[in-house]
């Protein structure tokens, strides 16, 4: 279950409505400034009208004034000059920035960016190869260099003078030479520029306003990089997609195909995965060469090239994450963190596959490919964990290591892989609560309607982002009207009367949706054009529930049953309800991740207090992070195989979901198939409801069998005798309900033990 966030502090409220009484707008809007930081009518102001007049002077950047002077030496002596980058879009775009600027300043530098096989940043391999085949009298990192003072040391006695730039952690040890990061403490009042927006001050400390042509590729950086779009990276941003709206250069072109609407979203999941392609597929060059040459003959190639790379690279992602879910399978995943190793993964790719884990896990994963005597690694985090200090930490155990808050390269021994993750573990688990790792919401506010004027508001709030995120909103909801947007569509449209909303892949969450439990909607803002028509629509992107709310639950909790009936036979350990309680207790007790406690009926969990804290969740759980938890009335199709130990609260009629390799206990006390007691399985009961459907039919249907049954009021009947009964006859092909009315299949005759459902519980009730 997921945790909703605030995001406005209620005790500014008086603050906000001065302040959106100055700006001529929204409270709404006014609030969603105030909770990011925006606290003044100033901020405010220059945050809604992002532009190149805030631009930092670059001279207040420790090291600008002394790299501009060493530039103009070197290009009145007509020194050589190498710029040497980072494989990825924003280290690409760095190099494009600054191989343009030295140009315009009278400098032609010599290009260099290593494949990913060669490591991040500076190398004495890489150093070698750049003089072997140029000799420079000058070397200029472009977002690397800031942590390798041995490197730039070998470069020195070579006879090379050395400039980094940069925009990465700090060091305890800084490079000898100068140094461009706005980390470093000096009168730039801006530290969160990525390594292309560190290159873009420095060209423009070099060539002035004409660097301002160059903010394209500084913004596609930007975004790439996942750097906070705040402050100055918000102005950056916003430049470049204005020149890439209206102007853009043939590469942007070439990528974008025929994509006319360009965003931030857009950079960020378009041209970004492409130019990354490159540099993950080992062509890192080809990126560089798309960025830096103006044959568009040659652009045309190198795009269609990247393209290509980007549909290898997506497909072999998803075969690295099957692999490393089997992995995890095979192990279990019930730590602090998520550590895997594979022989012949791609190391170009296991960044992306580790981000993907530690979403779905909810707790920094490591992806480890071994290479010779060593194991090169990629971290990923989520928001609340700090994965660079969390190995700055365990630093006695690594080689080398490198990175920030989010994301971090790893390289290790392979006898060391042990002594990191238990100590990592052990950090997380010391410095982190539990709250940290439970999947979080941010709310902007409570709407029950959409508003014209405060969509139009949201929209001048792009570019959205890191650190700018799109707001979300939510609305309580009992039962929705939510049907597929088409036939067997995964996407839904739903409505609660007041606001129309879309739910793209919500498929999974049309019982809940449809039930009468209290639950939140938790949804986007948007103000739709096509055709000259504007539309406001909701956009759902998540649905919350407590797991115990709500009166209705245990009819579609009923139909859940059902499906499970025609489920394998699969043994569990029979324990009492005493015995069951102090088990999962201890479980809790000594791991946060790994139980899974499953009740048919809400009731049952009274039974069992040492369940009180855990998450409560219906029909199937929202998270895939296989943290403890309680489930009620999960569907058949519910995958728990992921769990080391599942606990059915009732004696299960059947164990029908994937259990993996779990433990299985039952309890031996309560039954699991309550519900069927009184509801007629005889001949003469299941034929009295047939007679009263067949005179039903033609009436409306529902999305499901409780649906259905609620629809028909029972027809006089219990509606748990009338779901069973609609379940019973479905299975057998006596009715259909396909087209949304009741239809009689005429001349089918069968026996009602042809059912599985029927001859299920027909057994399960006789045994009793």
């Amino acid at each position: 279950m997921k945790r909703i966030v605030r995001e406005f502090p209620p005790e500014g409220l008086h603050n906000v409505q001065t302040l959106a009484e100055a700006l001529g707008i929204t409270g709404t809007t006014a609030g969603i400034l105030y909770a990011r930081g925006l606290d003044d009518e100033e901020k405010m102001r220059r945050f809604l009208h992002p532009s190149r007049e805030n631009f930092l002077s670059p001279y207040l950047m420790s090291g600008m004034e002394e790299a501009v002077a060493l530039l103009r030496k070197a290009a009145e002596e007509d020194w050589r000059v190498a710029v040497f980058g980072d494989y990825d879009a924003d280290g690409i775009g760095a190099l494009a920035i600054l191989s343009r600027a030295l140009r315009e300043f009278g400098i032609e530098p010599y290009l260099y960016v290593p494949e990913r096989e060669e490591g991040y940043g500076l190398s004495v391999a890489a150093i070698d190869r750049i003089f072997d085949e140029f000799l420079p009298d000058l070397v200029i990192t472009a977002d690397c260099g800031i942590s390798c003072a041995e490197e730039v040391e070998y470069l020195k006695e070579q006879g090379a003078y050395v400039i980094v730039t940069d925009h990465h952690e700090l060091p305890e040890t800084l490079p000898d030479c100068i140094c461009i990061n706005p980390k470093i403490k000096d009168d730039y009042p801006y530290d969160n520029l990525c390594g292309a927006g560190v290159a873009f001050k420095l060209a423009a400390a070099l060539i002035g306003e004409r660097a301002y042509a160059l903010l394209d590729f500084c913004a596609l950086s930007t975004v790439a990089d996942s750097v906070p779009l705040l402050g100055e990276n918000r102005d950056i941003v916003s430049e470049g997609l204005k020149l890439i709206r209206n102007a853009p250069r043939p590469a942007f072109s070439a990528l974008l195909g025929k994509q006319t609407e360009v965003t931030a979203q857009t950079l960020a999941f378009t041209l970004a995965p492409r130019v990354n392609a490159a540099g993950r597929m080992g062509d890192a060059r080809a990126a560089l060469r798309l960025f830096t040459t103006d044959d568009e003959g040659e652009i045309f190639d190198l795009a269609a090239k990247l393209n290509a790379y980007n549909l290898e690279r997506q497909q072999l992602c998803d075969e690295l994450y099957e692999r490393a879910k089997r992995q995890i399978a095979e192990q279990g995943a019930y730590g602090n963190i998520v550590m895997l190793v594979g022989e012949d993964w791609h190391a170009g790719l296991i960044g992306i596959v580790a981000a993907r884990i530690a979403e779905e896990y909810a707790r920094p994963a490591i992806l480890f490919v071994r290479k010779g005597d060593l194991l090169r690694g990629s971290a990923r985090s989520i928001e609340s964990v700090n994965i660079f200090e969390a190995l700055k930490s365990a630093s006695q155990w690594i080689e080398e290591f490198g990175g920030h808050a989010q994301a971090a390269g790893v390289n290790i021994k392979e006898e060391n892989f042990g002594a990191l993750k238990e100590a990592l573990d052990g950090y997380i688990g010391s410095h982190y609560r539990a709250e940290d790792f439970m999947p979080t919401v941010c709310v902007s506010g409570e709407l029950e309607t959409i508003d014209r004027r405060l969509a139009q508001e949201l929209e001048s709030l792009e570019p959205y982002g890191v650190g700018n995120r799109r707001p979300l909103f939510c609305t309580e909801a009992g039962r929705l009207d939510a049907v597929p947007l088409k036939p067997l569509s995964p996407h839904l449209t739903v409505s609660d009367g007041k606001i129309d909303f879309m739910y793209f892949g919500g498929a999974d969450a049309m019982k809940l949706l449809r039930s009468d439990v209290k639950k939140t909607l938790i949804f986007e803002c948007n103000l739709s054009r096509y055709r000259g028509r504007e539309s406001l629509k909701g956009f759902i992107r998540d649905v919350v529930y407590d797991g115990m709310s709500g009166s209705d639950v245990d009819l579609d909790g009923f139909e859940s049953f059902l499906g499970t009936l025609q489920g394998p036979v699969r043994r569990a350990e029979k324990r009492t309800t005493e015995e069951l309680n102090g088990l999962i207790a201890e479980k809790i007790a000594s791991c946060a991740y790994g139980l899974c406690a499953i009740a048919q009926e809400r009731e049952t969990l009274e039974r069992f207090p040492a369940l009180k804290e855990l998450p409560k969740e219906i029909f199937r759980l929202s998270s895939g992070s296989v943290r403890n938890a309680v489930l009620i009335a999960p569907d058949r199709d519910c995958d728990l195989s992921a769990f080391r130990d599942i606990v059915f609260l009732e004696t299960p009629a059947t164990i029908a979901q994937a259990t993996g390799n779990a433990r299985l206990y039952a309890n031996g006390d309560i039954c699991g198939w309550k519900q069927l007691s009184g509801i007629g399985l005889d001949r003469g009961s299941m034929a009295e409801v047939f007679t009263a459907l067949r005179a039903a039919e033609g009436q409306a249907a529902g999305e499901n069998l409780a649906e259905t049954a609620r629809m028909l009021g029972g027809l006089g009947f219990d509606p748990y005798r009338m779901t069973f009964a609609l379940a019973v006859f479905s299975e057998l092909g006596l009715i259909d309900c396909s087209a949304g009315r009741i239809r009689i299949v005429r001349g089918k005759r069968t026996e009602l033990t042809r059912s599985s459902v029927y001859s299920s519980a027909l057994a399960l009730t006789q045994g009793e």
